[in-house]
């Protein structure tokens, strides 16, 4: 059995972790099947969003840490294989496709580093969070103490960070951290939603979007802005603009192709 079941729906890829009769607990092999899952989504031209959610009640109890603790010795950290594509996003190259986040349950480690990597997130009512890794004699290596404080501010990134104590979803949703608070079993089915919403829009346009936010985080507000019109040039031109000025016209949906 797959450890993460794979469905392309459209232009979504659904990402299911399937580990439920251990709390989806992450062991290396659930690791590599879903950075292979990643590069999929990056490297296939009809895919134009990824959504990531868990079978069962929970999203997952975190690593396995047992069959992790020599990758984390090596000083290398984590290695994806070729077709793979870090789902973290502390290795290799970067996914540039927006995905969706839905949890439920419970929601630790290497869960919220998973969240932290995507772009919208959805969380059921209940779901509780934690970064345990100082009560188990390390500390975040999935990105957690790079994203956190970015997210939620200093204070409570390290409010938590350093003690190991949860939060609530109710919490996340306070601070910006989650977009979405849904009722238990509800999660999936708002995830697809707006999944769904981005697969209609321009994928030029939600690619470019994408990117020019994310150069505003990680080089700053001016680089992004000496790129902003450059970027700009090549999406005016394409054919979807024309679709998007004529359906308008015509008062349709507009249905893009990406070029």
């Amino acid at each position: 059995m797959s450890l993460v079941n794979v469905e392309q729906r459209g232009h979504i890829l659904l990402m299911g972790l399937n580990r439920p009769e251990k709390m989806n607990a992450m062991n290396r092999a659930m690791y590599h099947e879903i950075a292979a899952a990643y590069h999929h989504l990056q490297t296939t031209d009809d895919l134009r969003v990824g959504l990531l959610y868990a079978e069962g009640d929970h999203f997952t109890s975190g690593l396995q840490l047992d069959d992790w603790a020599g990758v984390f010795a090596n000083g290398k950290g984590i290695e994806p294989n070729d077709g793979e594509l870090d789902p973290f996003n502390v290795v290799g190259d970067a996914l540039t496709k927006p995905v969706v986040f839905a949890t439920q349950g419970i929601c630790f480690t290497c869960g919220v580093e998973l969240m932290l990597n995507t772009d919208i997130r959805v969380a059921a009512k209940g779901t509780r969070f934690a970064q345990l890794e100082v009560k188990r004699g390390i500390f975040p290596c999935g990105g957690a103490t790079i994203r956190m404080q970015r997210e939620i501010g200093w204070g409570n990134a390290q409010r938590y960070l350093l003690t190991g104590d949860e939060w609530n979803a109710e919490q996340a949703y306070q601070w910006g951290l989650i977009q979405e608070l849904v009722e238990p079993g509800e999660q999936f089915s708002t995830a697809l939603a707006i999944a769904e919403k981005i697969a209609k829009a321009a994928p030029l346009g939600v690619s470019g979007s994408l990117a020019s936010s994310k150069l505003a985080i990680q080089q700053g507000e001016m680089t992004a802005k000496e790129h902003l019109f450059t970027s700009l040039q090549p999406v005016m031109a394409s054919e979807d603009v024309k679709e998007g000025i004529q359906s308008f016209l015509e008062r349709r949906e507009a249905v893009f192709k990406g070029r």
